[in-house]
């Protein structure tokens, strides 16, 4: 297998004028940098809508995008916005950090802006795109313009007839909320547009996009509310359970991520028709997919609805191998990324090993003393080469917060694997990359956050905690041509440029 490299960068993270990393010119901008750096892989996060806690691994749709991603440099380029209604426009003042709410108050106002000058319902290729996505954009519209007349509120708590979807509700809801469900139409095709060239100007330029598949889809989407025979739910789309994890050493509680849970029985009589669709559609949007929680497809923990934590669950089985041979009769051998962290047993390891599929190791769960049992297989002289090796990922902490953070026992544990007692904490996340590196592992991905040696105050993401997560963001400066020499001289040293 041929070595390569690439850095985690979510399109949140990038610099931008307008509050949020997007698909401005400072994407493009990223793209021209990570070629010169040696780099094959940009890995992203999901790029659907986010609700509540902005995570984008509880959205309103699997299939369609953030809005907040649109370029509004480029709908000025369009001539649909004005550079000075953007400009003076309050995104938040802090050039590293997203403000949310900020963003949901004014962005969307100008995005309407946009709408309504766009004539878009005239376009020959926006009509196109609406017909060709029609299985999907229908019910997405629809859904996201009764939420937003509702006040947001979830899609449970609607008026009866709505909720259950009455041939008379949607079609009396689609005759009223008709400009609204153009206006989400609108940024769907602009989304979509807009990701589609920057994509191509990535691949054009050697730069292989990897996306990333949540296993589970959010309660509250146009997911759930279009196909309630896909999941666990009963009469009313109540859920008879959700998932989660066990409690383990790491959570007495284990964690209660509340979304529903699949009725693998209707996916496999179906031939799994809606996990096909979902994932071949995530490969026209990128060029390799990384599925979250894999172990779900062995078996997944199945938590009783109501519960106010996971210590009652219970592990079932899910279609193990059969979803991925439907997969390979339908698409070839796609190029897949199996999450198969945390807790893996013998099964998994198998599902992984028939699926043929690189899993994930991550260094930092090499030295953690609580986990004595499966610390060693992320040890890099144990990294197999069909795998994807990592510092960490965005559910953990920088490398270089994790070394401070851990205990004294394992901080010595590190130094010892290292050969290293001299080097200054500040600059060891240097020599862990290069651990990483020197693995057998086919691929290395290395956070952004990594490469810049960043504290816990850059960390993306605090597992079970809401209000202060995916805020990080590049200033424009920190991506200097000093870093890029850098990142450039580490891949070419352990033989993973391009160049």
């Amino acid at each position: 297998m041929k070595r390569t490299a690439g850095i985690l960068l979510p399109i949140s993270s990038l610099p931008s004028r307008h509050g949020i990393g997007c698909f401005s010119k400072s994407a493009y901008h990223f793209v021209d940098w990570l070629k010169e750096a040696g780099q094959t892989f940009w890995q992203i996060l999901p790029l659907g809508p986010t609700g509540y806690g902005d995570s984008p691994y509880q959205s309103f749709s699997t299939f369609a995008g953030n809005p907040y991603f649109i370029s509004l440099d480029t709908l000025v380029s369009e001539g649909l916005l004005a550079a000075d209604e953007c400009d003076s426009t309050d995104f938040g003042y802090r050039e590293d950090d997203i403000d949310y709410k900020k963003l949901y108050d004014n962005r969307y106002p100008l995005l309407r802006k946009a709408y309504k000058r766009s004539h878009i319902a005239d376009d020959p290729t926006y009509r196109r795109f609406a017909e060709e996505n029609a299985w999907w954009l229908s019910d997405y519209a629809l859904f996201m313009a009764v939420k937003n007349h509702l006040g947001g509120i979830p899609w449970q708590e609607w008026p009866r007839d709505i909720c259950l979807r009455t041939p008379s509700a949607m079609e009396s809801w689609r005759g009223r909320l008709q400009d609204e469900i153009g206006f989400q139409q609108f940024m769907q095709f602009k989304f979509h547009t807009q990701w589609r060239a920057l994509k191509d100007y990535a691949n054009t330029n050697g730069i292989r996009i990897i996306g990333d598949l949540p296993i589970y889809v959010a309660m509250d989407s146009a997911d759930v509310w279009a196909g309630p025979e896909l999941f666990q739910l009963d009469e009313n789309r109540v859920p008879l359970a959700v998932a989660g994890c066990p409690p383990d050493g790491f959570s007495a509680a284990g964690q209660l991520w509340g979304n529903p849970l699949y009725r693998w029985d209707h996916h496999r009589e179906t031939g799994y028709a809606w996990w096909l669709s979902r994932l071949e559609y995530c490969f026209r949007l990128y060029d390799v997919v990384r599925i979250d929680h894999f172990r779900g497809f062995d078996e997944y923990f199945s938590i009783p609805y109501g519960a106010d934590s996971a210590v009652g669950g219970h592990w079932e089985k899910g279609p193990g191998i059969d979803l991925f041979r439907c997969l390979k009769e339908q698409m070839g051998k796609p190029e897949v990324i199996a999450e198969d962290l945390g807790y893996v047993t013998d099964s998994v390891r198998r599902l992984v090993a028939d699926t043929g599929f690189p899993g994930m190791k991550v260094l930092e769960f090499a030295f953690d003393s609580r986990d004595t049992g499966s610390a060693s297989d992320y040890l890099p002289h144990n990294y197999p080469e069909n795998s994807v090796a990592y510092t960490g990922t965005h559910d953990n902490e920088t490398i270089a917060g994790w070394f401070t953070s851990i205990t004294e026992n394992e901080r010595t544990m590190a130094r010892n694997y290292l050969c290293d007692r001299y080097t200054p904490e500040n600059e060891l996340y240097r020599s862990f990359i290069a651990l990483v590196m020197r693995s057998k592992a086919a691929t290395c991905i290395i956070p952004m956050q990594d490469y810049m040696g960043l504290d816990n105050r850059c960390r993306l993401n605090r597992p079970s905690s809401v209000g202060t997560n995916w805020r990080w963001r590049l200033k424009k400066e920190d991506l200097s041509d000093i870093l890029q020499k850098e990142i450039l001289s580490v891949v070419t040293r352990y033989g993973r440029s391009t160049f």
